[in-house]
């Protein structure tokens, strides 16, 4: 399989490694993708900057390539990138977090908030740390937690940064140097808490998962998430 590696920061360099070791080749290092070069590629995988990342994969899409993306903070535009992968009937996956872990992690989150609904005495809180180069605040990952909780428990309809009123999920997000991302989610009541917790001791999760992610893509037309990829039923 040929990829275009869009985005070769920490992340793009592990993600480069895995596929080699994977038999794979890489076709293209670059920050952005570019229409002469992209079309040598059979899938792309984007982990660039969040003001890049819609114009990346709206090129790929443009010119046939399926593309999967981990860049956070730019999802503003993703009902935009949806419409246009139904219209040229390309391929695309997005997720905040590829790690197998992480994606179980996501399923006990969704899991615990629907037990949790009924127990109003307990408020939940959400804790993410990681490195100092990361970009955006909260990450993705903890976002997705908090959406998830929002959309299985009625007694939150918001999250917010630092901060923490009624109905509101409060994020709490630390930039700690060598930290590849630790998330927490607390439900604390005056009697007792309740916490789960995933630790990331590396960034070869995030990378073998988004190389699994786009071996599963190649061939394919639509929309998806890791769920399809890993065949995770709710």
């Amino acid at each position: 399989m040929k990829i275009a590696l869009l985005g070769y920061g920490k992340m793009g360099k592990t993600i480069e490694a895995i596929a080699l070791n994977r038999g794979h080749d890489i076709v293209l290092k670059t920050s952005q993708s570019i229409a002469s070069e992209i079309t040598t590629a059979d899938v792309a995988i984007d982990f660039s900057i969040p003001k890049a990342a819609y114009n990346n994969i709206s090129n790929c899409i443009n010119h046939n390539v399926p593309v999967i993306s981990g860049t956070t903070g730019w999802l503003e535009n993703y009902p935009k990138i949806t419409a246009l992968c139904e219209e040229k009937k390309g391929a695309f996956i997005y997720a905040s977090n590829f790690s197998l872990g992480v994606n179980i992690f996501f399923e006990l989150n969704k899991s615990l908030a629907k037990m949790m609904s009924t127990l109003k005495d307990y408020k939940v809180a959400i804790e993410e740390i990681h490195h100092t180069q990361k970009l955006d605040a909260p990450s993705g990952t903890a976002i997705s937690l908090a959406e998830d909780i929002i959309n299985n428990n009625a007694n939150y309809n918001a999250w917010q940064l630092d901060s923490n009123t009624n109905k509101t999920i409060p994020i709490t997000a630390k930039r700690i140097k060598n930290v590849p991302g630790t998330h927490n989610i607390t439900y604390n009541s005056e009697i007792d808490t309740i916490k789960l917790k995933h630790i990331a001791h590396s960034r070869q999760g995030f990378a073998l998962g988004a190389v699994v992610a786009a071996e599963w893509l190649v061939g394919k037309t639509g929309v998806y998430t890791m769920k399809d990829v890993l065949s995770i039923n709710d």
